[in-house]
């Protein structure tokens, strides 16, 4: 009988768990460390090498080739697959513990199910999905094995102690009673040789002015070691075009992150990022209605320019609030005029009855606002009363891993709360009216065309729950 048929013989007459959940002794292999495999070698999975160097990793997965001999330096011995169902079906035989997922953000919310599905812990760069029928299945699977399995998505910022600060500020009182909450990022993503159109809110070609640009042409052969096809993944079959690949490591996901069938655009990318810089303050779970306005819609790429709004019951601390996402060049409107938001690139702002707290990822403002806001009513925590700092982002879920009891900051229940809020967004964004959603169901209520826009067809031979 092999380690994990022991566990699982114990854990069916009850023995396990009298002393401690069976996964947390599964997790820890030879001298405590977890075997890990990392799909996506090249990109973010650079920024996991040092992290992972403390575990055995064991598996390496990439769908270019050419990514494997310098990842093999830094784990010699490991294994390599170009197709990530493949690695995950011979988890038993690897042994595998865990999974550290950079891959393209249409393979996301797969890649998690599929290591949820085989018990397997799960970090994923984010976003954790890219439609709200996505982020509802990765939520839903983690919550059956949440305390059991750790989960974390890689909105690393939330490691500032910036985060901890606004959200004891506003619990605190220091804005008086929350109304509402903001967030905005300025990027303008475009495509390999396209230009955009600020009045008319068009993405063009540059060798084709006034006409809406669409998926890159046919240009040629993919390079050798690139297993295109794999790349593609799930999404529906276009040809190979170097465009898609014409930025660093780092940044190569702002080359077809903007695409429907490949990503969310601004939300996907630092969208994920900065609303994590709301949403950790407000405690909200999912809106009931969503809606947005933006650039004309475009049936090849998400919009650059877009606003979406959405509305939040009240809690067991604060009254309903409405919440709102700002990308491209749209912005709220600042407390004064002499406060200039544009200036904070990627921001967030909350209102309160008494004044407005403005902040980035580092640093924040408290702008008491009226007559009354005297500060009198705000009573700031004691030094041993603030929130504990997360520390580093990736080891928390590596420690979390070995002991799933503990908490991660960013796991799939937080993250698929916020991102399903946020795709939701681009799903009233494309049905053009104001929503009602039903978060129990997942179901628009009032506009029953818009749920086509909830989820997406997969290409034959890709399943999302596998």
């Amino acid at each position: 009988m092999n380690r994990r048929q022991f566990l699982k013989s114990t854990a069916a007459i009850g023995t396990a768990w009298s002393v401690v959940p069976s996964r947390v002794l599964a997790a820890k292999g030879p001298n405590g460390k977890l075997n890990v495999a990392l799909i996506g070698v090249w990109g973010r999975g650079l920024a996991h090498y040092d992290s992972l160097s403390s575990e055995n990793v064991v598996a390496l997965c990439d769908v270019n080739e050419k990514r494997f001999p310098d990842a093999l330096k830094r784990f010699p011995g490991a294994k390599t697959y170009v197709d990530w169902r493949k690695l995950l079906d011979d988890h038993k035989a690897l042994g595998l513990d865990a999974v550290v997922c950079c891959t393209t953000d249409h393979t996301h919310a797969f890649i998690a199910n599929w290591s949820l599905n085989r018990d397997l812990h799960c970090y994923m760069e984010k976003p954790l999905a890219i439609t709200v029928e996505e982020a509802r299945v990765v939520r839903a699977n983690w919550m059956m094995k949440k305390g059991k399995l750790a989960t974390q998505v890689g909105m690393q910022r939330h490691a500032h102690e910036n985060f901890n600060r606004i959200r004891e500020l506003i619990r605190d009182g220091a804005i008086g009673e929350l109304q509402a909450a903001y967030a905005w990022g300025n990027r303008q993503v475009k495509p390999a040789g396209a230009d955009y159109d600020q009045e008319k809110g068009i993405i063009y070609f540059k060798d084709n002015p006034g006409k809406p640009a669409g998926y890159l042409p046919d240009a040629g052969t993919p390079p050798d070691g690139l297993n295109f096809d794999l790349w593609l993944g799930p999404s529906p079959y276009h040809p190979y075009n170097p465009g898609y690949f014409g930025l660093g490591a780092g940044a190569n996901c702002l080359s077809w992150n903007m695409f429907w069938d490949f990503g969310a655009g601004q939300i996907g990318d630092m969208g994920s990022h900065t609303m994590d810089l709301l949403w950790n303050a407000v405690d909200a779970t999912l809106p009931t209605s969503a809606e947005a306005k933006g650039d004309p819609f475009n049936p090849a790429i998400t919009p650059i320019k877009c606003e979406s709004h959405f509305e939040h019951p009240a809690n067991d601390w604060r009254g309903p609030i409405r919440v709102s996402w700002y990308q491209g060049g749209a912005m709220p409107r600042p407390p004064k005029d002499y406060v200039d938001l544009k200036k904070i690139g990627h921001g967030a702002m909350f209102k309160g009855s008494k004044g407005f707290l403005i902040a980035d990822f580092v640093s924040r403002l408290v702008l008491p606002f009226g007559d009354d806001a005297d500060f009198t009513y705000y009573k700031p925590r004691t030094k041993d009363k603030l929130l504990p700092p997360v520390g580093h982002f990736q080891k928390q879920w590596l420690d979390a891993c070995k002991n799933p009891s503990l908490k991660t900051a960013c796991d799939f229940e937080y993250s698929g709360n916020m991102i399903e809020q946020l795709l939701l967004g681009l799903v009233a964004y494309r049905a053009g009216k104001k929503l009602k959603y039903d978060g129990a169901t997942g179901k628009v209520t009032n506009c029953p065309e818009a749920n086509q826009y909830l989820s997406k067809k997969y290409r034959e031979g890709w399943t999302l729950n596998g």
